[in-house]
This record gives structure tokens, C-alpha cells and sequence, in this order.
């Protein structure tokens, strides 16, 4: 016999033996005999909850944390609860925010969640699923305390940083009159282009303007904005039904024990 066809008996003999312990173990299972965890919620990876974010968005999501996913914040530490009480790891993937508000992201499978400080809204409901709300949003203005500026109405000839695909960038639309409006993709541009002088304001989420106001007294809040919404963690419109339910039923489960709010006192309450 020729060492082609010994090396090709051998690797039928192995795949059958590989196919005997799929069927004794069953696909995706722990190797124990029992399901992954998650199994029912079909996560693109068996046992882990991955989570698409727009990273930095501070305090919701930024870089640190000592939960392994190299990342932390409001909704990371949340999700990372949410997790734990439906047996899972956490994983984070840093993506874009529009593709992940328009649902692309999401469509693509990329992952299980989107977390990223995403508003409900009526037009984002066409593409995406919603969990209940765990958050309610305030957007706001930062400008430099020397600016002059002191409401929305001083802004008419001012650069008016805004992200893309937000709450904040409709609401400068609507009611910053004659401003001329600069989209960034992401806060994480959005600061420097203030630091430096290429805008004249920000409006955008409150707490995330709140951190900068906190990290230079050059820079305040001259006013926030109630727009009568709130924030909700993101699924694949239609595909992510059992996984959406999990999600609800630990939020309330976080805010019957008192652990959602001990979260959000981390975050969100002066010391």
C-alpha cells in the first residue's frame, strides 16, 4: 500500500472516531453531556454574551475594569451583570457607532448586543430591537467658560461639534439655530476637536459632558435638555427574541436586589 493511502485510512478511521464524540457529546455542548450555556439564546459564541460598543464614550464605556474584556463603564458593568445572571461570560468589541445605531452591525452577526448609550427611538425601532430601558438620557452643552456662550440660542454662527447618528445631532438640528453643526464619529474625537479649538461647543449626552467638565474647569455645562427618552441595550431586528427576554427579565432582577442601583451610584452619584 502506498503511504497516501495508509495516511488516508488513518484520517477516516480518525474522522469517524471524531464523529462517534460529536454524537456522544452532542454539537456545542460543555464536553459533560450537557448544553453550553446559552445555547437557547443563539450567541455567536457558546457560553459568552458578546457586546458591540462605541468606545470611548465615558462613564458608559471606556477603557479598564478588571472584568477580562479590557473595557468597563455603566453599560459595561451592567451588561457584565446581566451576564452573570444568565450563566455567561462577557466579550467586547469596539465598533463604529452609526453602523451599530442603524442596525448593520448587529445584521452582520457581529455580535449578540449592542451597548453603547443608544437611545430608543421610533426610526432606530425599524432596524433594531430593544431591551427596556435601563437608563434615562439628558443631552447638554459644553463650551469653554470664557466662550461667551450661555444657551443654545448664543450658538447661531458657532461650531457645534456633535456625533453622528445621535440624539444630540437631531437636537442641534432642530433647535441650534444658524450653527454650523460638525459630526464626529465618536466622542473620542469629539473632546479633542474641542481641546484644540476646532469647535466651539458640544451637545451631546449630559454625563459624558459631565466627565469633561469634571476633568478641566476650562470647560462647563451652560445647559441640558430633556428629550423624553431613554437609553436601551440593541439586538438584530427579528433574531434575537429568547436573548432580548433574558436580557429584561435580569434587568429586573438587577433592580429588585438593589444591584442596578449600586451600579449606577458608581457612575452616576457625586462622592
Amino acid at each position: 500500500m502506498h503511504r497516501r493511502n495508509i495516511v488516508a485510512g488513518l484520517a477516516l478511521v480518525a474522522t469517524a472516531t471524531l464523529a462517534l464524540a460529536g454524537c456522544a457529546t452532542g454539537a456545542g455542548d460543555s464536553g459533560t453531556g450537557e448544553p453550553a450555556a446559552g445555547d437557547e439564546y443563539g450567541l455567536i459564541e457558546a457560553g459568552t454574551l458578546t457586546v458591540c460598543s462605541d468606545i470611548p464614550y465615558a462613564p458608559f464605556e471606556f477603557e479598564g475594569g478588571d472584568n477580562g474584556t479590557g473595557y468597563t463603564g455603566f453599560d459595561i458593568d451592567l451588561l457584565d451583570a446581566v451576564a452573570k445572571k444568565l450563566d455567561l461570560k462577557l466579550s467586547v468589541q469596539d465598533v463604529g457607532f452609526d453602523a451599530l445605531q442603524s442596525g448593520t452591525t448587529l445584521a452582520a452577526g457581529t455580535c449578540d448586543i449592542g451597548a453603547s448609550a443608544m437611545t430608543i427611538t421610533e426610526e432606530r425601532k425599524a432596524n433594531i430591537d430593544f431591551s427596556d430601558p435601563y437608563y434615562d438620557s439628558l443631552q447638554s452643552l459644553l463650551v469653554r467658560t470664557d466662550s461667551g456662550i450661555e444657551s443654545i440660542d448664543d450658538l447661531s454662527g458657532k461650531n457645534v461639534g456633535v456625533q453622528q447618528g445621535t440624539t444630540g445631532e437631531s437636537y442641534a438640528t432642530a433647535n441650534a439655530t444658524g450653527a454650523q453643526l460638525v459630526q464626529y464619529p465618536s466622542d473620542g474625537e469629539l473632546w479633542p476637536a474641542m481641546q484644540a479649538g476646532q469647535i466651539d461647543a458640544i451637545l451631546q449626552d449630559q454625563p459624558v459632558n459631565l466627565e469633561h467638565e469634571k476633568a478641566d474647569s476650562a470647560y462647563k455645562i451652560v445647559e441640558t435638555y430633556n428629550t423624553d427618552e431613554s437609553y436601551g441595550f440593541a439586538f438584530a431586528k427579528g433574531e434575537k427574541d429568547a436573548l432580548l427576554e433574558a436580557v429584561n427579565g435580569a434587568l429586573k432582577d438587577l433592580r429588585d436586589s438593589g444591584d442596578y442601583q449600586t451600579i449606577y451610584d458608581n457612575y452616576f452619584t457625586a462622592k
